[in-house]
């Protein structure tokens, strides 16, 4: 999970910086050649381009940053944490629901990949399987058992080393 986050921000980094670099650079000086720079729409798209990009560069390099300060032998073994999947029992609509919770950018609600910064993200992190847990949204309250835990460190156990660099 650590490892392909990183990896995804690692890969958007490296097109926005080749873009910084060397794609906007030509595209201004393009947009330069052109004349008037008052009515040159070319020229202040490719600006404020570069100024987006120069932001989001140093948006993803803060967040690289944040990810690799996890440790992962700081995350809980016995309760949930970012990583964990629990299968939940729904009490308000009487079904299961199976969560992961994950980075914010990785969130996929169809996938059930949901944010650890979520209010259900929050309000899950730290229980354990058979506790019930009452939880704010914005559509009201939810109500949840936990039925069963797998973390990030059983997930981990549970990888043979083959598959490894898939992780």
């Amino acid at each position: 999970m650590f490892k392909q986050a990183i990896g995804r921000l690692e890969k958007e980094l490296q097109a926005l910086e080749r873009e910084y670099r060397h794609e906007l650079p030509k595209e201004i000086k393009r947009a330069l050649a052109m004349g008037d720079l008052r009515e040159n729409a070319e020229y202040h798209a490719a600006l404020e381009r570069q100024s987006y990009v120069k932001a989001k560069i140093g948006q993803l390099k803060k967040r690289l940053g944040e990810i690799s300060m996890i440790r992962l032998d700081a995350l809980p073994k016995d309760r949930v944490g970012l990583g964990s999947t629990v299968v939940l029992y729904d009490l308000n609509e009487e079904r299961e629901i199976r969560y992961e919770l994950v980075f914010a950018e990785d969130t996929d609600v169809p996938r059930g990949h949901i944010s650890i910064t979520s209010p259900i993200g929050k309000g899950l992190a730290g229980r354990r399987e058979g506790e019930q847990v009452t939880i704010q949204v914005p559509s009201g309250v939810k109500r949840f058992e936990i039925l069963s835990l797998q973390t990030v460190h059983q997930k981990e156990d549970a990888v043979p080393a083959s598959h490894d660099e898939e992780e």
